[in-house]
């Protein structure tokens, strides 16, 4: 039976949250598909019911694959006392079986009947297919590609950090090579190298992959279809043609969006005017014709009452148009640098002999008004210590750290300190307007809608307090910004305009991005930093 993957009618709740509601979907055999979506909108839940380790509290969830479905979670759950050598036998399961099936008919081909040839014919046929007699060369090579090649087979999985488990469940999915490849956050703990090779891996998969990802570069390179994970509507929408289309839709979408609201307010003003103007004087004055004057009055009459009708239907109209207006696009996100009279000219921040354990070890740092950084490097070499220094989250052990002027910094983990208040009020804290104004601007970024205002901040997602941070780094004027991992559980769409805004930005920049096309696009400074030191 030919591979088949769809959803009916899905219904899935997470606790009292509802995420995805009446979805259905199909995905073609031979597709590769990006998940995309802001963190906490269900792509997990969804990559999961695919993968039928979960179930829908209503509708279907078909997946059926003719060469087996593999799943790499986002944090894989292996058991600690196993070894290396378990989880590839685990994982290579299916293919060995094969093989060993083979070697058992081959036995007996001699003595076999019709039916025990045809089976061993089927199965060769599907073994080669699939790659069995490479099954362990491949797994040799991906070990070698994600840098697991000198790791003993005989090495417990719990020694092995939670970055080492992700690129050995990597390496494991992609040797078995299942017809279905369902995958978590495949980027996340990989090296350039590493991102290339998986890459490569899977545009050669002849079956289909669906992938969650926020790695804009994995998905313009990978993805055929894009799936966006819509939390507000708490559906699931189909964009073709790759990422280049889902960007493509997404600004086709604004440009209508900006038509209907346009032809909403011309259309209201139209209807305004016509209620308050029309009916006056349209009858009185008219001049009488044969001093017939019960002729004129009943003439002049008619016309108030016809007036008068498409008056009051005019106001009908409005009154609708009024019940259900077309929203103000919010208006591109736009960093506020402080007016250029009260600019700090000069350094901004300085380093001098800065050491944090063996965290951070920075000789001199230096970052001036306008100027533009971006740090990049592995896990643990020292990027967020180095930010939260320079904004002044952190003491160093040693050194001094000198600022200068307004500083906004974004963390690449936001604390609820206040979990009860509320969201608007956590947004105003410390901005000199009045509630009404507050409520306006916050609105105006297109970040939250009203219904969110005023639910508290310890019952927002990940996403929903990056958001919240952002807004708030939005609202300050600033002279520099630090950013740490910006696109972070942003949705992609978001993410773009984030991009935008820090292009039109004209104060000084510190970020820490792993993001690949952000980097590509970066024009100011580059770091590297290796074990806690900058390496221009």
């Amino acid at each position: 039976m030919p591979t088949q993957i769809s959803l009916r009618h899905v219904t899935k709740a997470r606790g009292e949250r509802l995420l995805l509601d009446d979805v259905s979907l199909t995905v073609r055999p031979g597709e590769r598909i990006g998940v995309v979506g802001e963190n906490g909108a269900g792509k997990t839940t969804l990559l999961h019911l695919l993968a039928g380790t979960e179930q829908p509290d209503e509708g279907e969830v078909v997946t059926i694959a003719e060469h087996d479905a593999g799943l790499l979670a986002q944090t894989p759950r292996l058991p600690p006392d196993r070894t290396v050598g378990d989880a590839i036998d685990a994982a290579l399961h299916e293919p060995r079986a094969m093989r060993a099936r083979l070697r058992t008919l081959e036995a007996t081909l001699g003595d076999a009947d019709d039916a025990a040839l045809a089976e061993y014919g089927d199965l060769l046929t599907t073994y080669e297919s699939r790659g069995g007699y490479e099954v362990d060369t491949r797994v040799d090579k991906a070990l070698h590609a994600l840098g697991l090649a000198g790791t003993a087979r005989s090495r417990t999985l719990g020694s092995l950090s939670g970055g080492e488990q992700a690129r050995l469940g990597i390496a494991c999915l992609i040797a078995a090579a299942p017809e279905v490849m369902l995958l978590d956050e495949p980027t996340n703990h990989l090296d350039e190298g590493a991102l290339d090779w998986l890459e490569g891996a899977l545009l050669a998969h002849r079956g289909t992959v669906v992938a969650v990802s926020h790695d804009r570069t994995f998905l313009v390179r990978v993805a055929t279809t894009v799936l966006d994970v819509d939390a507000d509507r708490r559906t699931v929408v189909r964009h073709g043609n790759g990422y280049a289309g889902y960007r493509e839709e997404r600004a086709a979408a604004r440009r209508r969006w900006e038509q209907e609201y346009a032809d909403w307010c011309d259309e209201t003003a139209r209807l305004e005017a016509y209620a308050t103007t029309t009916a006056h004087g349209v009858a009185a004055g008219r001049a009488i014709r044969d001093n017939n004057k019960m002729a004129y009055d009943r003439a002049g009459g008619r016309v108030q009452a016809s007036v008068a009708g498409r008056v009051r239907s005019a106001r009908e109209r409005l009154r609708r148009l009024r019940e259900t207006p077309v929203p103000r696009p919010p208006r591109p996100l736009s960093f506020t640098a402080r007016p250029v009279a009260g600019t700090v000219e000069g350094d901004l921040v300085t380093l001098t002999d800065v050491r944090v354990g063996d965290r951070l070890a920075v000789d001199r740092l230096t970052v001036g008004a306008g100027e533009k950084i971006l740090v990049h490097g592995g896990n643990g070499a020292g990027k967020t210590t180095l930010l939260r220094a320079m904004a002044g989250h952190l003491t160093p052990d040693t050194g001094t750290v000198t600022r200068r002027g307004a500083i906004g910094y974004l963390a690449q983990e936001i604390p609820v300190d206040r979990p009860a208040e509320r969201l608007l009020t956590a947004f105003g804290r410390g901005l000199p307007l009045a509630g009404d104004e507050r409520e306006e601007l916050l609105l105006s970024y297109g970040l939250f809608r009203p219904r969110d205002l005023r639910t508290p901040v310890g019952g927002l997602s990940a996403g929903q307090r990056r958001r919240l941070a952002l807004a708030r780094l939005l609202a300050r004027p600033a002279d520099l910004l630090l950013l740490d991992e910006p696109a972070n559980h942003l949705a992609l769409g978001l993410v773009e305009e984030l991009e935008a805004a820090l292009d039109r930005w004209t104060g000084a920049l510190v970020v820490v991005s792993h993001d690949r096309l952000l980097r590509r696009r970066f024009t100011g400074r580059t770091h590297r930093m290796e074990a806690g030191r900058l390496v221009d």
